[in-house]
């Protein structure tokens, strides 16, 4: 009576951490701080309470499954000015879906992309490897077969779908890419954007561009180049293309649960269809929230230097350790530990430190290699103080 593919999912990495040191006491002599969840801390904007405060009216009221003309107009007018993008690109009302959190809309992205065959065959998903385990959930529960390609060191911490075989590209439904990338930082430049849409296009899949982490960047990096961009310089089409996004990082808001897809129209009908049956609408007060919240950058650029502080922080006690390296963008540190279960257990046990496994982030293939067992991912989203305090301890530590 059950849907077999979840047991082909797996369990979710936090559910296996909990596995891995719930049988360990946490150092006694230290508060424990946790690394693990990218769960930013940083205090909210103020913004938030007042405009849900000023909306509160409508809590009585259902929101409608496309959010509201204000929340399209607030993002698509976000979009222009973060991208440079010419007038009339973006049509608000065909481009734009408002949604709660950007897990549910990469989740359900595939069950509005994947056909039931493709190519003549089962439907890939293409993913990175590291990964974000939504993107591999998604797939399985979409009937796709999932296919991991590498984002190691090696390749630049990026994958290479140009790399991948094209029999398996005219099979492919949908790739999953995030840049800055999740958990390493590092950033794809336009060039590599421009040419995914068209590889994208020329075996017509839908790239499906993660861009959560795309306004935490260090000081000097120029802002991260997205998809939209990358269709502007192509000619302003957004066939074949969803981009996402999230105010859980950019505005340290995880718990408004608020983000956007935009892009190909057709998808976006369908992608909208799907949600009026599986969707949950945002709450119309978090809603305006939100829309005043993207039309604000002073709090973002506050944020921004707070996580390039936290990094100054890191390559003082870090570097030349762990194969420390500072990343572009993001907030985490991915760390050559040797043995990521094997640190994580000494830090939960010796330091109070809660870190994730990189084997956890990562898939293992039919050999048994995981590119992600010799790392630990640290996620800076403490307060700085609290930020040195587990960097000293990891570093004394390990």
């Amino acid at each position: 009576m059950f849907n077999d593919r979840l047991e082909r999912v797996g369990d979710y990495p936090f559910d296996r951490l909990r596995a891995l040191l719930g049988p360990i006491a946490p150092c006694p002599d230290v508060a424990p701080i946790m690394l693990s969840l990218g769960e930013p801390q940083h205090a909210p904007p103020d913004l938030i309470r007042e405009t849900v405060s000023e909306n509160a009216a409508s809590w009585g009221r259902y929101p409608p499954m496309k959010g509201t003309e204000d929340a399209r107009a607030a993002i698509a007018d976000w979009l222009n000015h973060r991208y440079g993008l010419p007038d009339g690109m973006i049509d608000a009302e065909r481009h734009i879906v408002p949604v709660s959190g950007t897990r549910e809309a990469l989740f359900l992205i595939a069950l509005a992309a994947v056909p039931e065959t493709k190519g003549g065959g089962r439907p890939v998903v293409l993913m990175p490897n590291p990964f974000y385990q939504v993107y591999a959930g998604a797939a399985v529960m979409a009937g796709a077969e999932p296919v991991f390609l590498p984002a190691t060191k090696e390749t630049g911490f990026l994958p290479d779908l140009h790399s991948v075989a094209p029999d398996i590209l005219d099979r492919t439904a949908l790739a999953y890419y995030c840049s800055p990338a999740n958990p390493q930082g590092a950033i794809a430049d336009l060039k590599t954007l421009k040419s995914l849409v068209k590889l994208a296009r020329s075996h017509d899949f839908l790239l499906a561009s993660d861009e959560c982490y795309a306004e935490i960047y260090d000081r000097g990096v120029a802002p991260p180049p997205g998809a939209a961009e990358a269709c502007a310089a192509l000619g302003g089409d957004l066939s074949n293309v969803a981009i996402f996004n999230s105010l859980s990082k950019r505005s340290s808001a995880p718990g408004l649960r608020s983000g956007f897809v935009a892009g190909d129209a057709e998808l976006i009908r369908r992608y909208a269809r799907l949600r009026d049956y599986g969707g949950a609408a945002p709450p119309l007060p978090l809603l305006a929230a939100a829309s005043a919240l993207w039309r604000d950058e002073a709090h973002v650029a506050a944020s921004r230097e707070l996580y390039c502080q936290k990094f100054d922080d890191a390559e003082r006690l870090l570097a030349g350790k762990f194969g420390f390296y500072r990343p572009e963008g993001g907030f985490y540190l991915w760390l050559d530990v040797g043995d990521g279960e094997e640190a994580a257990r000494i830090l939960w046990r010796e330091a109070g430190l809660r870190v994730i496994p990189g084997a956890y982030l990562s898939h293992t293939d039919e050999v048994g290699a995981n590119p992600g067992a010799p790392y630990i991912r640290c996620a800076l989203v403490q307060d700085r103080a609290t930020t040195v305090e587990a960097l000293t301890r990891l570093a004394d530590v390990l």
